[in-house]
């Protein structure tokens, strides 16, 4: 999904998936230690951003679309908190190495052959011990017609995921069915993947 694509599609009034935080974000923040230096990546229009900022963590929210992170910024000037933007196809880029307590990532999806490449780099972000939580939609979701990409390409394979993290400690993963009301585009039960990943310490 293209830049271009992402820009046009928040390019209105209303935010796309809604200016609450993702269900998942809000149920496992207290896992986040407190002021954690954060990033929030394929952060779109900044609801989990803004959300973790007010909750006292430095966050930066990186994304491909600039017009979704124009509108992350106002949502954060509304709601009296600060937050770092940076615009990048996270697909082609990485963030910087071993530069963040904890990090998140909601409904990030991008092709089949950038997702390790993804999934890799965000584990590189953080600081040794430092979690990354995780809510995408997984292949199952082609059945449910309640949002998400109409690609298969565009969706997760829980055993792929499973294989990226495999090296870190996952003290919880889930697939399986969920309600969400985010917004126009996710309404109604869907299927996701859901991870917690602590990233190991040098040497372990």
């Amino acid at each position: 999904m293209s830049k271009e694509m992402w820009d046009k599609n928040f390019d209105q009034y209303e935010y796309l998936y809604g200016s609450e935080p993702n269900a998942f974000i809000k149920e496992k923040a207290f896992l986040l230690k407190k002021r954690s230096v954060t990033a929030c990546f394929a952060e779109g229009e900044g609801r989990n951003a803004v959300y973790l900022a007010g909750k006292g963590h430095t966050v930066t929210a990186y994304d491909q679309s600039l017009v979704g992170l124009e509108k992350a910024e106002k949502l954060a000037r509304e709601a009296g908190v600060t937050i770092e933007t940076v615009t990048a196809d996270l697909t082609k880029e990485a963030p910087p190495e071993e530069m963040y307590d904890s990090a998140i990532m909601v409904f990030g999806h991008v092709p089949r052959d950038s997702q390790r490449f993804l999934f890799e780099n965000m584990m590189h972000s953080l600081k040794p011990g430092g979690l990354l939580l995780v809510e995408v939609y997984s292949e199952s979701q082609l059945f449910y017609n309640t949002g998400g990409p109409p690609s298969v390409d565009l969706l997760y394979d829980p055993v792929e995921v499973l294989q990226w993290i495999r090296p870190h400690f996952c003290p919880h993963f889930y697939c399986g069915e969920v309600d969400r009301v985010e917004g126009t585009k996710h309404t109604g039960t869907g299927h996701v993947i859901q991870a917690v990943v602590k990233k190991k310490a040098a040497g372990k």
